[in-house]
């Protein structure tokens, strides 16, 4: 039998430590996993991407101006390659709260490139001396300027996945909408009786609320498109050769696909995170608008019997371990939660985006991970919810129909004809009598059969949920 595989020396600026032979992280990712286990819970892939794509930004960057070698900088390249594809996402595990500035995360990007680059090379992992995570994958840069560059690359990344998760969500209201298109019913203020609506107006507005939402993505992708790599320390671009900040950025912006152009002004890219306030904001106010549509169509849904029932959603699951048959509103109660959560993210991202203190924000791994997170679970999420939620909704209509016709509300159309004061009255004496002012009105001799239902017939009531051109 073979014994245990023996780990190897790495040394550090605090002195030596044992890592395991198999690891491609090294000795300030180990010292990071001990002073920092706070959750288990490890970097999103957008930023493991994203710091990737920074690596091998500026390892051609280096190679183009003559500050790295050939050799190195196409291992290099090649190993940031591989962790951009998610070939070393198990390397990466420093938690997300750690250490300000994100120097724990930049180091463990640093290690493992360094070490799969030196396999690449053919020599063995830990020999920094041939090729150093500080000297050579981490030549030109410091965390000062990597980190938010591959914090606002990832969030550009996970932006389209919400973009697209968004859409699904719109296309499957609009097709309720339209099948909803004719059915009548009661119009709601205040939660009391108001003017007819069509069930399917009430769709396309939530179809029309969400596209306005990602109408407000551009400024927010603008703002995240610029970015401080190449500013290395404070932004002053220590040890950068002239000309690499362009050349990173220009290189960055090839191999991401994302239009990114450096920093105006690199010390105010170092300083400020407004970028990542932005983009948390753009979540919070999208999931404002999902928190307000999802509690609708529990509030539609609710009942049957004690409820609106005007729509009947589809049914995923039983919705109780004693009642039998009880069906719950399940994905619009895990679309509140979900939404809920964006919200209190944003609190904390922007509690850490005014943290930021002189020529550095130091809460960046939180805002990191509040932000893909947030916007992780959305996009994940809302194409479920989509489906399983939105496209099998039917309505209720003789429901619609019978609360419409009882509606109190429906009764201001007689005001052109019979006056205020006088509909007025006829609500009143109809709701005493327990009968639907359109049935009172015609018994009162107010209105003849065929008036009533020119005037308050479903086509009519139809005719008038109609927005006036």
């Amino acid at each position: 039998m073979s014994g245990p595989t023996r780990g190897r020396i790495e040394k550090d600026s605090l002195g030596p430590r044992e890592i395991p032979a198999e690891a491609y992280w090294g000795v300030q990712t180990a010292r990071a996993r001990e002073n920092f286990p706070v959750s288990g819970l490890r970097p999103a892939r957008p930023l493991i991407r994203a710091y990737a794509l920074v690596k091998a930004a500026c390892a051609e960057a280096h190679r183009e101006l003559g500050t790295l070698d050939g050799e190195r900088a196409q291992a290099i390249r090649r190993a940031a390659d591989e962790l951009a594809e998610g070939k070393f996402d198990a390397e990466i595990l420093v938690d997300v709260f750690q250490a300000g500035a994100g120097t724990s995360t930049n180091m463990n990007v640093n290690e493992v490139i360094a070490n799969r680059a030196l396999e690449i090379l053919g020599k063995p992992r830990g020999s920094y001396e041939e090729l150093s995570p500080n000297d050579h994958v981490n030549r030109g840069q410091s965390t000062n300027d990597t980190y938010p560059t591959a914090l606002q690359l990832a969030v550009l990344f996970a932006l389209r996945d919400v973009e697209r998760s968004v859409r699904v969500v719109i296309s499957a209201l609009e097709e309720r909408a339209r099948a909803f298109a004719s059915i009548p019913k009661a119009g709601r203020t205040h939660l009391r009786d108001a003017m007819p609506v069509t069930l399917g107006e009430e769709f396309s507005a939530y179809a029309r609320a969400l596209e306005r939402s990602l109408g407000a993505l551009g400024p927010v992708r603008d703002a995240l498109a610029e970015v401080p790599l190449g500013g290395s320390a404070v932004g002053s671009g220590i040890n950068t050769p002239p000309g690499f900040r362009g050349r990173a950025v220009s290189h960055l912006a090839r191999l991401s696909g994302e239009p990114l152009r450096a920093s105006v002004d690199p010390f105010e890219g170092m300083q400020s995170r407004q970028a990542g306030a932005l983009a948390s904001s753009f979540l919070r106010n999208l999931s404002l608008e999902l928190i307000r549509i999802a509690n609708d169509l529990r509030l539609l849904s609710s009942g049957p019997g004690t409820g609106f029932d005007e729509i009947r959603l589809p049914e995923v699951q039983p919705g109780s371990s004693i009642m039998p048959a009880k069906v719950n509103p399940s994905l619009a109660e895990c679309l509140d939660q979900i939404a809920f959560h964006v919200v209190g993210s944003d609190a904390a991202v922007a509690l850490a985006v005014q943290a930021g203190q002189l020529e550095i924000n130091v809460m960046m791994p939180l805002i990191s991970f509040e932000v893909l997170f947030s916007a992780g679970i959305l996009s994940n999420f809302l194409p479920v919810f989509a489906e399983k939620g939105l496209r099998g909704i039917e309505a209720n209509e003789e429901r619609c129909e019978r609360l419409l016709v009882a509606s109190q509300a429906t009764a201001t159309v007689l005001t052109p004809k019979l006056g205020y004061l006088k509909v007025a009255e006829l609500i009143h004496q109809a709701e005493a009598r327990g009968k639907d002012p359109r049935e009172y009105a015609v018994e009162a001799g107010l209105l003849t059969r065929e008036e009533a239902e020119q005037l308050l017939g479903k086509e009519a009531l139809v005719r008038l949920a109609r927005p006036v051109p």
